[in-house]
């Protein structure tokens, strides 16, 4: 499956990938308890801040693809150290650059690193293990990046007591670039190799037909991750200011974040788990609808049930993407992975950039509860939009 012929254990794979997703997402998740920070210091409207993080994660989305197609001749292990290295260099410009539009463009340049991580890691870890536990070891690298959400609250709660937002940034992007550097001497215990050329009777050396449907069940499945990682970037933006307006203080908004990251973790690797022995389908409705209910019930539950709630959306929010980059493998073959992840994960960025920017305008035009409501409302939608996957699965 791979151009080395020492090549690491599977297990070796997955733990470089883990650790990869684990700095990668707290660099990227830091900026979510660090946003009421920064709009008390720079004034900012509900639209500014959701722009700001549009940008972040949208520009995360410009090099995946082409990082796919380089991937698919070099492999991956240097280009996910080299992106983080980016992304964490960009992190130390945004803390010292002065003002929103500085602010935007830093961080519209450093998140571009973010491109290598996500449809590398999951190509790399998906080669691996592509003889058996593909789903369960996906779910893993993915549950990973979760720890790093998980940290990022504590992170920022601890550092911003020191120094206030552009210090957290400043230390966690130092941190992050120094711990790639050093991962540089590890590349013979880890490095998997370039894809080779799969020549199988499975997946694309079929008739026409099924060829095709296997790519448009991929078109489908990138429709309901567009809309899925909607529901989740949205969440993460405005959530601290559903806690904050239902009375939290900023530790105990930190403390919340930290409950639904945690419940995103468990989310994310029992539903990896669970892909590999029940079905895909059940799958996404048990999470995105519970999803949807607590969404909508997060305004209108006791403040104190905002505890247990922030944990059990946390499995809802984050556990339907296990899932669904496991299913990406069960259409593509190994050597064409690394594009074809790269061009799911670039697509769910529509969702990713475009919904927090337009439910701040909602939330900036008749407030902050009923643009919730409506973004309940529309993750409603992926249930209905799930069931065309169900005639494809079957093909593929």
């Amino acid at each position: 499956m791979n151009s080395r012929t020492n090549t690491p254990s599977p297990k070796k794979v997955l733990i470089f990938g883990s650790a990869m997703h684990v700095w990668s997402d707290l660099f990227f998740a830091l900026l979510v308890p660090l946003l009421p920070h920064i709009k008390e210091e720079l004034n900012l409207s509900y639209t500014s801040i959701g722009l700001l993080r549009s940008v972040y994660s949208g520009s995360s989305a410009i090099l995946q693809i082409p990082a796919g197609l380089v991937a698919e001749s070099t492999g991956e292990f240097w280009m996910l150290l080299g992106g983080n290295i980016w992304v964490g260099l960009g992190l130390i410009v945004m803390a010292v650059v002065p003002g929103f539009l500085p602010l935007i463009g830093a961080t519209a340049l450093g998140g571009l690193g973010g491109g290598t991580q996500h449809p590398l890691a999951s190509s790399m870890v998906s080669r691996a293990y592509d003889s058996a536990g593909r789903s369960t070891a996906v779910g893993t690298v993915n549950f990973s990046g979760d720890i790093g959400k998980m940290i990022a609250p504590i992170v920022a709660g601890l550092l911003v007591m020191l120094g206030g937002w552009r210090a957290t940034m400043w230390i966690v992007g130092a941190a992050g670039s120094a711990f790639m550097c050093f991962s540089v001497f590890t590349r013979r215990h880890f490095d998997l190799g370039k894809p080779l050329i799969e020549h199988s009777p499975e997946k694309w050396d079929r008739k026409d037909s099924d060829k095709t449907s296997t790519i448009v069940g991929f078109i489908v499945l990138t429709g309901i991750g567009i809309l899925d990682s909607a529901t989740r970037s949205s969440t993460l933006v405005f959530f601290p200011f559903i806690f904050i307006e239902r009375g939290m203080g900023e530790s105990e908004v930190g403390v919340a974040l930290f409950l639904l990251f945690a419940g995103g973790a468990a989310g994310k690797y029992i539903c990896g788990w669970l892909d590999d022995r029940t079905g895909t389908l059940p799958l996404i409705w048990a999470t995105k609808g519970m999803t949807t209910a607590l969404i909508i019930s997060a305004i209108f539950v006791p403040s104190f049930v905002l505890w247990p709630l922030a944990i059990i959306l946390g499995v809802g929010l984050n556990g339907t993407s296990s899932v669904l980059y496991a299913t990406v493998a069960k259409f593509i073959p190994t050597n064409k992975r690394a594009r074809y992840y790269g061009l799911f994960y670039t697509t769910n960025e529509i969702g990713t950039v475009g919904a927090p920017l337009g439910y701040g305008l909602i939330a900036d035009m008749i407030g902050l509860n009923r643009s919730v409501i409506i973004m309940g409302v529309v993750t409603a939608t992926i249930l209905p939009a799930s069931l065309a996957l169900k005639r494809y699965l079957t093909v593929s």
